[in-house]
């Protein structure tokens, strides 16, 4: 789930965005020093991992207990009932897996920037177009054999490599940097955004400056989660077979939540705590290039530079690894919503998907360059809007068929229950002649 979702963000937007927080909205504004950090949450927390699990729920329950295809198409079940299975379901499915393909692509590019600024700002490797698509065939060529080999081999392993390393060099950024800055920072943030989690998602900006800011901000986050839930979602589906509708509602909002704003919360009170030890140089950095936040962080949590550069190569592995399964998993998905739903998809079908992503990434990348991906990202974030009334449908059709079987369910109850009444009756009547 984090190496499908939203662990990127962890890596680039982690050291950056508390200092871009420092100066909020008013109406966020709560008088702690730790505003920042809960707008922060705003971002990464519960309303973002909402949006995945009512997707995930509904795809789950639809396909696992219905018997419907594994497709967004079977959401919309009880509302098209069997039209599902022509020409509106057609696409329904469609839409979906060009918003996830093109939406990976995007991904892809975006990442393969941000990696090549890494590995410039650790061994001065050039900022060039053609180190940009190497990085993005690379990812292509081991994303396809991850894919290939299917969620229980490649793409668990690598997910699990990835949790590994991001734990490590957590763990080591937590105990050589400010620890007791840190841990105090993220009870305290922690406890101000639980406090002001309804006041702050449902707060809507007047002033115009603010209103860019949450343009900018939390409207740019919330339509690209949401533009992203088809793919998300229905991978968060694919693995929780077997899972209760509570398990995942409590699981998906819960340990997503505390586990990436914990891992927030230690790169950026990092950055803060070092960004005023050293006159707001991290500050300057990230406003020249946002993608070496991280790499301009090391270069001040530690004087030993062969420790810097550990961390360093150790990040960029992490940050590759990342892109990597957001590249495979969305290729299942991808299969998976071109192919009705179907849990096997022949090898062939999943290689082209995975290929189709990087070629579109360095058509772009080359024909546009970074101005062309920043408009397909907009695109996509655009997508937003109808995903957004789709989710209303969504919520609307899951609670319409749950209410339908429970009380399903508590009819079938109660006649189980008049006869076993009926039958204990009978049998007192039998003992007393």
């Amino acid at each position: 789930m984090f190496s499908a979702g939203i662990g990127i963000g962890i890596f680039f937007y982690g050291v950056a965005e508390p200092l871009y927080h420092l100066n909020i909205p008013t109406g966020l504004q709560s008088g702690s020093v730790f505003d920042n950090f809960k707008v922060m949450y705003l971002h990464y927390g519960l309303h973002a991992w909402a949006i995945y699990v009512i997707f995930a729920i509904g795809l789950g329950y639809f396909s696992y207990n219905k018997g419907l295809p594994f497709a967004i198409r079977s959401l919309f079940y009880p509302l098209l009932k069997e039209r599902i299975y022509g020409f509106w379901g057609n696409i329904i499915d469609t839409v979906a897996a060009l918003a996830v393909l093109f939406g990976l692509a995007v991904s892809l590019g975006l990442g393969a920037l941000q990696i090549n600024a890494g590995l410039n700002f650790v061994f001065g490797i050039p900022n060039a177009s053609n180190v940009q698509v190497f990085i993005i065939i690379f990812i292509t060529i081991i994303a396809t054999f991850s894919v290939v080999s299917g969620v229980n081999k490649g793409i668990k392993w690598l997910s699990e490599a990835n949790l590994v390393i991001t734990t490590i060099l957590l763990l080591a950024v937590t105990l050589i940097g400010p620890t007791v800055y840190i841990l105090s920072t993220y009870i305290s943030s922690m406890g101000i955004y639980l406090r002001d989690v309804f006041s702050s998602g449902l707060f809507i900006a007047i002033e115009p400056s603010d209103v860019s800011w949450q343009g900018a901000w939390t409207i740019f986050y919330l339509a690209w989660w949401i533009s992203w839930a088809p793919f998300v979602g229905t991978f968060i589906a694919r693995i929780s077979k077997g899972r209760t509708i509570r398990q995942l509602a409590i699981g998906g909002l819960t340990i997503p939540t505390v586990v990436v704003t914990f891992s927030m919360t230690i790169l950026g009170a990092s950055g803060i705590y070092l960004n005023k030890l050293h006159d707001g140089a991290i500050a300057k950095a990230i406003e020249s290039n946002i993608a070496i936040s991280l790499f301009e962080m090391f270069k001040y949590l530690t004087s030993s530079g062969v420790l810097q550069m550990i961390l360093s190569i150790v990040a960029v592995i992490a940050v590759m690894i990342f892109f990597i399964t957001s590249s495979d998993s969305g290729s299942l998905v991808v299969s998976s919503l071109t192919s009705s739903g179907r849990s096997t998809v022949p090898r062939k079908q999943r290689v082209f998907w995975a290929f189709l992503e990087g070629i579109i990434a360095i058509s772009v990348l080359l024909i546009g360059g970074e101005a062309a991906l920043n408009t397909l990202q907009s695109a996509a974030i655009i997508l937003g809007l109808p995903f957004s009334i789709i989710l209303l449908i969504i919520i609307f059709s899951l609670a319409k068929e749950l209410q339908r079987s429970y009380k399903k369910y508590s009819y079938n109850k109660r006649i189980t229950l008049k006869k076993q009444l009926g039958r204990i009756e009978k049998d007192a009547k039998f003992e007393q002649e």
